[in-house]
């Protein structure tokens, strides 16, 4: 299959998030999956089973709104996690979802939320200008029925309103944004806000 410029660019920018992700520790083995939005609504995601750290043009794949494969490749089988956000949030343009530390700390030590609120990074997220912000970050029971769990992010949403990112329990984060670049931005924000909180529990468990 021959891919378009559009691809080649998105794509490239996924191979380069993944170098910088992996960098970070945040997707050992082949976890972790990377999604970016085409101009004519076909995702690039990767294809199932990749060291996120290692990618390759080739293992980057197409597929449509559906999460049908385009061009004969395995995508992730969590991709209608990724296909749900892009039909519900006709701004977002690419997916991360990394299988970080603090991700998966964070979901067995908070259970069913996390707060972060009165951060001065918390700027870093989309339309945030002030640190006296309150952003919370539910966390699901993991799933391996990803239409089900795709099912409960939307009641979720459906009832609390639009949010920066989910962790799945004991699994990882994924996070949102206008390019894979505001996402990437996202990611590490959240990474060092997860940091932060899980750093003053664990002072008050002591």
């Amino acid at each position: 299959m021959t891919y378009n410029e559009d691809f080649l660019m998105l794509a490239n920018q996924l191979i380069d998030a993944g170098q910088f992700i992996d960098s970070k520790g945040w997707v050992p083995a082949t976890s972790g999956n990377f999604s970016a939005r085409l101009p004519d609504g076909t995702i690039a995601i990767t294809v199932s089973g990749k060291h996120k750290g290692r990618l390759q043009l080739d293992d980057i794949m197409l597929i449509d709104a559906d999460a049908n494969s385009l061009d004969g490749k395995k995508p992730s089988a969590e991709t209608a996690l990724h296909t749900s956000l892009y039909k519900r949030f006709p701004a977002v343009q690419s997916v991360l979802h990394p299988h970080s530390i603090n991700a998966t700390l964070t979901s067995r030590l908070f259970k069913s939320e996390i707060v972060l609120e009165d951060y001065e990074l918390l700027k870093a997220l989309a339309g945030i200008d002030t640190h006296e912000s309150r952003v919370v970050i539910p966390i699901f029971a993991n799933d391996q029925n990803i239409p089900r769990l795709a099912e409960q992010v939307e009641q979720y949403m459906d009832k609390h309103g639009a949010i920066y990112a989910y962790i799945i329990a004991g699994h990882g984060l994924y996070t949102w944004g206008s390019s894979v670049q505001e996402t990437l931005r996202h990611l590490e924000a959240l990474e060092f806000l997860f940091d932060c909180e899980l750093r003053l529990h664990g002072v008050k468990r002591r």
